[in-house]
């Protein structure tokens, strides 16, 4: 295992027991832990969990929440055996919008829809004509998209079932452990259901949707105990007065809580299945302009707001990926660093970019052929299908990508009228050479990589942080984030 520098003794947190932090990814879900080793800060993998929506037989799109829960607690397990000192406590973060309804005992009724499931195209056509777009974005300050939790409870509604109470899914993580049933702010942010003015559930967004105000759980800030661990995990000695902590739930508001201290005049981009670009805000921006532009505002862990544009991530060439091996093409060959190698060495048109934000890129199936219709139909350029097929679509998606960031960049400075000397990549994209140079270049600012890992370095920071007194809270968790970046992984 590979460890980070030394810790001054006053920086440690007063409980050196280990942690341990879980990460929901709509592609891995991934359990890690972090220990206190003579003085220095560790933090060791300990499980990756292939994660992927299902079609169910009714062909609706499903997360295998079953396999996950089992597979995590497996983890935990191994954690467990890993930390004979003890381990403190748990945080869970992973992406936002989708949820869980319990049954009467707590458990879940059914695997969860996955957001890219299309039952809420018409509920969101539907429900524009009671609550419009332009007045959902003044209400909450968040964009309106149709994957938003609202859209997801609605078209629950209609379902010929019982309304039962639902969790958000790092939320829910935490209730099987033994938390108490909550939703944490940065999380239940993405709802469409939090007002921006009291960062509370807006009872009159819930009654004017049709929905039961009752049946959701309470609100809690990031970096809140919500529990002890419970159930047959707890019985093993490294278990022993776990705490539960809602870190920032939401993914997203744990990465951008690695991101240096003083954010002003730094844009972040988080590159991985979507992306987002952005920046931290102290307050929020809800204009009409910025809805019009995409942008919304969402918690961050340290009271302030992420206020960024959603675009189309690396989704895309995963999608394209698994056409190329259902088309029989060898593993080595499609592999995502031998393509991104590849991508360097071609010769495209400078023009060839196509709108990554297409509502059919959002879908999955036939990628290549989608992106190749698209780029026509945009530019009028045609790509041929030939042995250097893989890199060239590679190198299109990595183009296209660089190019819809910098537009995001330009809004961003026009929406909050400030100019933005950096740009911090976060995610999977950060440790993309290609990419990163391609931002540079289409962008005009220097670009610096983050790690892959900030969702799960925050996670561990903000768990730390709930220890502290909240009046310290941001500065508190500054130090943590450092301390946690100097850890490197096994």
């Amino acid at each position: 295992m590979m460890r980070g520098a030394r810790i001054a003794e006053k920086e440690m947190p007063a409980d050196r027991r280990a942690r341990v932090a879980i990460d929901l990814g709509a592609e891995s879900c991934r359990v890690s832990l972090l220990r206190w080793m003579d003085g220095r800060a560790s933090i060791q993998l300990v499980q990756r969990i292939p994660n992927a929506p299902h079609t169910d037989s009714a062909g609706n799109l499903r997360w295998p929440l079953h396999r996950l829960t089992q597979q995590i607690f497996s983890g935990l397990r191994q954690a467990a055996e890993l930390a004979p000192e003890g381990i403190c406590s748990i945080g869970v973060d992973g992406w936002a919008v989708d949820y869980v309804r319990l049954n009467q005992q707590g458990q879940a009724n059914e695997d969860p829809f996955c957001y890219r499931d299309e039952r809420t195209v018409a509920v969101k056509d539907t429900l524009d004509k009671r609550l419009a777009p332009d007045e959902m974005f003044a209400r909450t300050g968040v964009q309106p998209m149709r994957i938003n939790t609202i859209y997801q409870l609605v078209a629950d509604r209609l379902r010929p079932r019982e309304q039962t109470p639902w969790l958000l899914l790092p939320e829910f993580l935490l209730f099987t452990l033994g938390a108490e049933p909550v939703a944490e702010l940065t999380n239940a942010t993405h709802t469409g259901l939090v007002s921006a003015a009291t960062h509370e559930w807006s009872s009159e967004l819930f009654t004017r949707a049709g929905l039961d105000i009752a049946l959701a759980p309470r609100i809690v800030a990031p970096g809140t105990m919500i529990g002890t661990l419970r159930g047959e995990l707890a019985q093993l000695s490294a278990f022993r007065e776990t705490r539960l902590i809602a870190p920032a739930c939401h993914d997203t508001a744990s990465a951008v809580a690695t991101m240096p201290s003083d954010p002003v005049g730094i844009a972040y981009i988080i590159c991985g299945t979507w992306s987002l670009a952005g920046a931290v805000q102290p307050t929020p921006v809800i204009t009409e302009e910025a809805r019009k532009r995409g942008f919304t505002n969402l918690g961050a862990a340290a009271g302030a707001y992420c206020f960024h544009t959603n675009i189309n991530g690396m989704w895309m060439l995963k999608q394209c990926v698994e056409q190329w091996l259902a088309e029989g093409r060898a593993s080595e060959r499609v592999e995502f660093g031998r393509l991104t190698e590849a991508a360097e060495r071609v010769h495209i048109p400078s023009d060839a970019v196509f709108p990554v934000d297409a509502p059919e890129l959002l879908l999955p199936g036939t990628m290549p052929q989608k992106i190749r219709r698209r780029l026509l139909e945009h530019t009028g350029v045609t790509l041929t299908q030939n042995s250097e097929d893989e890199a060239v679509l590679t190198r299109v998606i990595l183009n296209s990508l660089a190019f819809r960031y910098a537009r995001a960049l330009r809004d961003l400075e026009e929406l909050t009228g400030r100019k933005y000397r950096q740009i911090h990549v976060l995610g999977g994209g950060a440790r993309n050479r290609l990419l990163l140079r391609l931002i540079a270049e289409s962008t005009g600012l220097p670009v610096t990589a983050g790690t892959v890992e900030a969702s799960t370095l925050g996670n561990f920071a903000l768990q730390m942080a709930a220890e502290c007194d909240p009046s310290d809270r941001a500065d508190t968790l500054s130090q943590y984030v450092a301390q946690c970046a100097q850890a490197t992984w096994d």
